[in-house]
């Protein structure tokens, strides 16, 4: 057995490689004991933070760190497939066989005679694909188009999520501009209740960040892409204010508002003007 795990060890790097790894890290005998102790629900957590990190580096264009955090990220799918043979629930293989009859059933334009060529059509057969599936999971009973949308999606993302299905069966705002009216009628909406200090503010407040994501869609902008880059831009351009404070030897909290919205305006104009 050793001579085999020295063989191993020096093979070059694949899926089998990664495999045979997380299969020594789950030995009950030999292996990690972290590994050893994790089940689907523990890794979870694991997965999406993995996740963000690609996210990051992309947003970063860091393709050294990309290459891996891609790495991670697979781990977590050979993860998964390694407890799902154990319990004999699922396997590495039926994996890879069912994402491959799942991409050449959705693009038949790619991989079979299907006239299917512009971004609508592509787009319409997609959601078709999905709809059969969905209602494959249950054929007992009339599935709602929205079933099998993750209630874990980040917020921005679950919305846009929820959109885009009504968007596929017609239940849709035909032009941007209704989408920009009913922005506007959801700010009236928050002003009136902010008058008032009712209970209803906080679906008021709801009910406008869900009309802000479809005035996105409708921008065939990404919600939660949008928002990440405003945080980052906010974040980088606050940093620039408090470097400019301890220019002063002070700390941001040293000066008054009409202060730091000087010290902000400077760092943009400084960004407009390197740009």
């Amino acid at each position: 057995m050793k001579v085999r795990h020295e063989n191993m060890i020096s093979a070059p790097a694949s899926i089998e490689k990664l495999r045979w790894i997380m299969a020594q890290l789950r030995d009950p005998a030999t292996g990690c004991p972290w590994d050893i102790k994790q089940t689907f629900a523990t890794i979870v957590p694991h997965t999406i933070e993995e996740a963000y990190e690609v996210a990051d580096a992309i947003a970063l264009e860091d393709f050294v760190e990309l290459e891996k955090e891609l790495g991670d990220l697979l781990f977590q799918v050979i993860f998964y497939s390694q407890l799902g043979e154990e319990q004999q629930v699922l396997s590495f293989d039926g994996v890879i066989e069912n994402v491959c009859e799942k991409l050449i059933r959705r693009h038949p334009h790619v991989f079979s005679d299907s006239e299917s060529t512009t971004d609508a059509q592509i787009k319409a057969n997609w959601e078709n694909e999905k709809a059969k599936e969905r209602a494959q999971k249950n054929n007992t009973q009339q599935l709602s188009i929205l079933a099998d949308i993750p209630k874990s999606l980040p917020a921005l993302s679950q919305a846009n999520k929820i959109q885009k299905r009504c968007a596929h069966v017609g239940f849709d705002w035909h032009n941007i501009d209704d989408v920009f009216a009913k922005v506007e009628e959801e700010v009236a909406e928050v002003k009136a209740e902010l008058k008032t200090g009712g209970e209803p503010l906080n679906q008021e407040l709801g009910d406008l960040m869900f009309a802000v994501v479809n005035l996105c869609r409708h921008a065939k902008q990404d919600p939660e892409s949008l928002l990440r880059a405003a945080n980052q831009k906010f974040s980088k351009r606050f940093e620039q204010v408090e470097h400019l404070a301890q220019q002063k030897d002070a700390q941001v909290q040293d000066f008054n508002l009409e202060e730091l919205e000087a010290f902000w305006q400077q760092v943009k104009q400084a960004e407009i003007a390197k740009n």
